[in-house]
Order: C-alpha cells, then structure tokens, then sequence
C-alpha cells in the first residue's frame, strides 16, 4: 500500500533505505536502520502526550513481541523491527503506550551512542541494577530518553507512563524521573565508580527545544457534546449555557481493545485562539496535547479583572460559573503533593507553574486573588505555592463548610452538587485573607480569646503562690516572666525553691532548673527539706527537730526525679542564654514543664561583639527568655544581683539597682525584689520582706508589699499569721 502507516508482508519500498541485491529484505532494513541516522523514523509519530492515556498514531514499523532473532542489530537476540508483521495495523487503530512490552522513546535530538555499547560489561551491571530498582530496561538505548512505567507509583489508576529515564552513551550512568506530581520518585545510579562516564555532568544534559504547535478544533477533531455528556454535566449541576459559553466539547478516538470511546475536551483559549486542549473520561483520567503552550483555563475571562478566582480544576471553574463567579481561572496541571522547601526557582527553571509565567500580565493587573483550591494536602500545598509566586499581600483563600462532623466538601464544584449555587456564593464571599507569616488579624485569635473569657485555659488569673499574704499581689501566669532581685544572703533563691515546691502541691507543676550557684547535692538537700518538712541533717540548724528518715528519703528522692529537671555545664565551659533556652525546650517538649529558673544571672556567659552595649546585650537576652516563656507557655524567673551598693543603709533595693541595665525592669512581667531583716531593732531576724515592684498583668496582681516568717530549720516560708 501507498500509506506510510500501513505495512505488509512484502519487501520494504526502495525509499529511503535501498536494499543490495544479495542481502536479506529483513537483514538490510535493520542495517539501514543503524547506519542512515540522518533520517529520523521515529517509533510513535503522534503529536499527542497524555498524562493518562496517549493518542498515538500508529509508527511506520510494526511492533512484535519479543521473540528469538538472529538479526545484527545492536548484536542482541531480540527483534525489535521487522518488515514481516504477522497482522496488519489499520489508520484507525492505535498502539496502547500501556503496552508492557514497549518503552516509549522520546525525540530527543541526542547522538545515538556506538553500537558496542549496548554490550559492554558496564551496560550489562548498570541494566542489573536498574532492574534490581525495579527497571524494565531491556528496550532503553543508551543516549535516548526513555518512557516508562515508574515502579514506585506504577503510573496511578491510569497507569501511565511518566517516568523519565536516560542512560548515557557509554552506558555507565543512568538517570530518571517521574514526573506524576504525586509521586516525582528521582534518582540514578552507575555500573562502576571510577567509570569514564558523564555522569557527573548528568545534569547538564541538553533539554529538548520543542516547537509550539498550533492547533485547531478541526485539526483535533472536536465536536459538540453528545448527549451522554450533557447529562453528566447536568448531574454535576453545571448546565447547557455554561458548557457552550465556555465551549466545552468532545473528542471521538478509538482504542485497540474498547473500540470508540468519547473523552470531554477542554479548549484553553487566549483572545479567542485556541492555544492547549485538555481531555477528561468519565473515569476522571486527564491528559493534555503535547507540546501546546501551558495557560490557565478560561484566561479570557480575567481579561483587565481586578478580582480572580483561581481553582484546581475545570469543573470547578463551570461550578464557580454557576454560582455566578466568570472571573476564574483553573491551572491546567493540578496540584503538588506537597509544599517546595526550596527557594522559588527562576522562569526558566519554574516549568511545573510556567502557566502563571505565560499569564503573568493578567494575573498582575489582580488586585485580589482568591485560591480556591482543594481542600485536601496536594490543593492546600498548591494554594501555598501559588502565593509565593502571586504575593501573599493579595491572596485570599477558601474555607469549605462541613460536609458532617469530620469531613469537609473537596472543592467548589462538590459544594454546588450536594448545598446548592447559593451555598458555594456565599462561601466565596466569605473568603478570608491568605496568611501572612508574622502577620495576623485579631479573628484568627477569636477562639483563644473565647476561650480566655471562659477561664477554659486554666490559670487565667494565675496559679496561687501557696501564701494568701502574696495571693492579691502575685500570682504566676504560664508564659511570664519574672525577675527576682535582692542583696547577697537575703533569700532570693530560697524563695524561689519555695515557691516551686508549693505550685507543686498544689498544682503540680514541673520545673527544669538552671541553679550554677549550688551544687546538686545541697540544692536537692533544701528542695527535700521544704518538701518533707524535716532538716536534712542531725545538725545544728536543725537544732532539736528530727531528721528525715531513710524511706523519707527514698520517697523524696523519687519527688524530685519526678518533679525537677537539671540543666547543669559539666565541664569548665560557661554556658550562654542559647544553650539554656534550648535545653529547656526540649526539658518542655520532653518533660512537659511548667516553669524554669535561671539562677543567677551573673554565671551565664555574656559575651557580646565589641559594637554591642551591654544595655543593647540585655535587651537582645531578655526578648529572647521572654520569646520563650510566650512560645512554650512556661513561666521563668530569673535572678538577677543588684550592683555593687557603696551606700546601702538596709533597705530592699530597686529594680533599677539590677547590675546591668535598666531592661531588667522594662522588660519583664513581673519584678520581685526578696528582703531579710538584719536589724534586731527592726523586728524578728526570720521575717522576710517580698516587694512586688512590677506587674504588667493586672489580672494577676498589683504592686505591693508581703511579709512571711522564713524557718531556717526547714526553709520553709509561711504566713505570719
């Protein structure tokens, strides 16, 4: 026959391979095939690439499963050409690219690799472990990409054929990529390390340049919708007009096994011109025409709009339609599995969003941009990069009601199905603005502050000291933060292990504690003597009180593992306020904390750049404690000494006496200073003065003064009365 497509039993035509007289029909025709590169036969001549299921024309040699041949190409036992096909193909049949036996080559304008190559040793150990990696290799050429099935994701319900693989010419190196979006599996491998191969410039291999095909409806062979198709629509809710307005049609192909088959077409048209077609069966199965420039669908529609609509696919932009939203567009791939954590690529290197490129001047006459992508993870991670690339300061975004009390509707075209136009209308009104990090509106806190009005949170006045003297001026408040002062020896850090020990029994709080002024046995000697109410010793501050037992102790010594956790620098090593917050953290995340003390100030290493004040240094360590205490919801005290006071007469001293700078006072919540009597005169020696100089919440305290009666025995702090 004179048809190209058509093949027969008899020889091959002379043109353009011509044959000699004493050669074999088959074995000149391979030959030919080998050495007459310069003219390009390619094995599928089809202008179509689907993502599911490719339209393909049948290629100009038949394909035969693999059998024994004794044919000379590429020195191998299979053959992959013949003249001789036991069974005709007809024009209007199609070769399936889900046919297992057959890779799918691309036209890439590579040089085609030496024949040897297909049999060196290092072809045959790389062909091993693609296959122990699960790739059908058999059919791959080196210097060629190849498609096929990717044995990760096995190609989705359709089973299509995208991944990408490429063996380099001396066959040592090999390199693929699935380009499913819900998949993307990527790596490579090699048959020898010190191989002569280009594998370390694997990634510089040439792209192909491909031509931008013009299409027409009649060149694909579209046509109305047939009424099968009407009524799926009308199913979905979307009706005739919108179908015609946005000329949405259909497509007639055949396929080897199904015979006819119908598949809906969408037209992506710029100003009219029909620029991409995009195909869907009923089945949900996509796929695009190769080759046609990638724009959003319905781009017509937000010619000179200051207000878009974006969505995830068409049926969403005919539901947005229906509700009475013509300003939407929907991207033409789909979307993400998950968010990119790396930088925005450039425009030549963004090929997966090229379409908003391609779009860019519609798009950036938007003065507000609404996402209304799906709601599960791949639409939320398309929304998030469609943000990044639009400018979050005009994006907006959807919430889909609830379907029932778990779920919630997909996308907009599932809300028009099942709550009606109406419904779908007043969600898009109600859009709320994209988030910005760092950024926030007082509704996105409306819950916390519902909850904080009905006291749900827990300590929303603070947790009670355990002294009812204290109780109308200090209460602790998770996530504070409290500076204690006073002169060396008034009490500072008793006061505190004191006071912990009380949140414990009463609230049962944890603490980690950053204590470099005591040694690990005496601090747990005064934390068990406040929390047994007995000295620890037969000594003489325990004067005639008896000593804790042995199971006393043992009992306490399980309190404490329980309750406290140590942050302590073994070595000679001073440690800074960094390391100290980090190890609370994961004390919080771990242990689920309550509170942390940092005692003293002093031991911590400061060390600053030359450029920076200690007032700046300070203030930069105060916000980073207070960032903290906020974040993690724990409350930390800090102590802090006063300076070197030449002049002190016996009274407490001021926040602003703190040595260091005057941000001890203005930047934290609360500022307590601790005082002990000296003077016999001025009443009893074990009274305790406690000056509330600062509270920032009022809904915890005020500023005031308390007194408590310190028992040295135990170190136990009480009401005096």
């Amino acid at each position: 026959s004179s048809n190209p497509y058509y093949t027969s039993t008899s020889p091959l035509p002379s043109q353009p391979w011509k044959l000699g007289e004493d050669e074999s029909t088959e074995t000149q025709a391979l030959d030919m095939l080998i050495h007459h590169r310069c003219v390009r036969h390619n094995l599928f001549t089809s202008k179509i690439l689907m993502a599911s299921k490719p339209f393909v024309k049948p290629p100009p040699f038949a394909i035969l499963p693999t059998i024994p041949s004794h044919t000379r190409l590429f020195r191998t036992k299979r053959l992959i050409f013949s003249s001789s096909p036991s069974k005709s193909i007809s024009d209007g049949h199609h070769i399936s690219l889900k046919n297992p036996r057959f890779s799918y080559v691309s036209h890439a304008n590579i040089t085609t690799p030496e024949v040897s190559s297909l049999d060196s040793v290092q072809m045959r150990v790389l062909r091993q472990k693609m296959k122990e990696l699960g790739l059908d290799n058999d059919l791959c050429r080196p210097g060629q990409y190849n498609h096929m099935t990717c044995p990760m994701c096995k190609g989705g319900d359709s089973g299509e054929k995208s991944l990408s693989l490429f063996i380099t010419q001396d066959g040592n190196s090999a390199l693929w990529t699935c380009f499913r979006a819900k998949c993307g599996w990527r790596g490579s491998t090699r048959a020898f390390a010190n191989g002569k191969s280009t594998y370390g410039m694997m990634n510089q291999i040439p792209k192909v340049v491909k031509q931008t095909r013009q299409i027409t409806e009649s060149s694909l062979e579209l046509e109305p919708l047939c009424d099968e198709l009407l009524a799926y629509f009308a199913e979905r809710m979307i009706s005739r007009e919108t179908l015609q307005r946005n000329s949405v049609m259909q497509r007639r192909y055949y396929h080897q096994v199904h015979n006819k088959n119908i598949v809906i077409a969408f037209p992506y048209r710029r100003n009219g011109v029909l620029v991409s077609c995009k195909y869907r069966d009923i089945k949900k199965k996509f796929w695009q025409e190769i080759d046609t420039e990638k724009i959003f669908y319905g781009l017509d529609d937000i010619k000179d709009a200051s207000d878009i609509i974006i969505v995830e696919g068409e049926m969403d932009k005919l539901a947005m339609e229906e509700a009475g939203f013509r300003n939407c567009v929907s991207v033409p791939d789909g979307a993400p599995p998950v968010v990119s954590n790396k930088e925005l690529p450039s425009k030549e290197q963004d090929t997966k969003y090229q379409y908003l490129w391609n779009c860019r001047e519609y798009v950036e006459k938007a003065s507000r941009i609404i996402l209304a992508t799906d709601g599960d993870t791949p639409g939320q991670a398309l929304a998030e990069e469609l943000a990044r690339r639009l400018g979050r300061e005009r994006c907006w975004r959807i919430r889909w009601p609830k379907k029932n009390d778990v779920d919630h509707f997909k996308d907009a075209n599932e809300v028009l199905m099942y709550m009606g136009a109406d419904v779908l209308k007043e969600v898009v009104e109600n859009a709320e603005l994209y988030p910005i990090k760092g950024l926030f509106n007082f509704r996105d806190y409306f819950d916390e502050i519902d909850a904080y009005y009905h006291r749900t949170l827990g300590y929303e006045y603070g947790a009670s000291t355990g002294w009812r003297a204290l109780d109308d001026l200090y209460n602790v408040v998770p996530g504070e933060l409290t500076i204690v002062t006073g002169v060396p020896n008034s009490g500072k850090s008793e006061w505190i292990d004191a006071l912990i020990c009380n949140l414990n029994r009463s609230a049962h709080w944890k603490f980690a504690l950053c204590s470099m002024e005591n040694k690990v046995r005496e601090h747990a000697r005064k934390l068990l003597e406040k929390h047994m109410m007995k000295p620890f010793f037969d000594a003489r501050y325990g004067e005639s009180v008896e000593r804790m037992s042995v199971d006393e102790l043992e009992a306490g010594k399980k309190w404490l593992n329980d309750t406290f956790y140590l942050i302590r620098c073994e070595n000679d090593c001073l440690p800074n306020i960094n390391w100290v917050l980090q190890l609370a953290k994961a004390a919080v995340l771990r242990h689920g904390v309550n509170g942390l003390v940092i005692d003293p100030y002093n031991e911590l290493d400061h060390q600053r750049p030359v450029s920076q004040t200690e007032t700046e240094y300070v203030s930069q360590m105060l916000t980073k404690v207070k960032r903290f205490a906020q974040h993690h919801s724990c409350h930390v005290w800090f102590v802090a000494h006063p300076r070197q006071m030449h002049h002190w007469v016996g009274s407490p001293p001021n926040l602003y006496d703190i040595s260091g700078s005057a941000h001890f006072i203005n930047k934290c919540d609360n500022g307590i200073v601790i005082h002990r009597n000296r003077d016999p005169n001025s009443g009893p020696l074990d009274q305790v003065q406690v000056c509330v100089r600062k509270v920032r919440n009022k809904v915890a305290g005020t500023i005031g003064e308390a007194f408590l009666s310190y028992n040295r025995v135990t170190g136990e702090y009480r009401d005096l009365d």
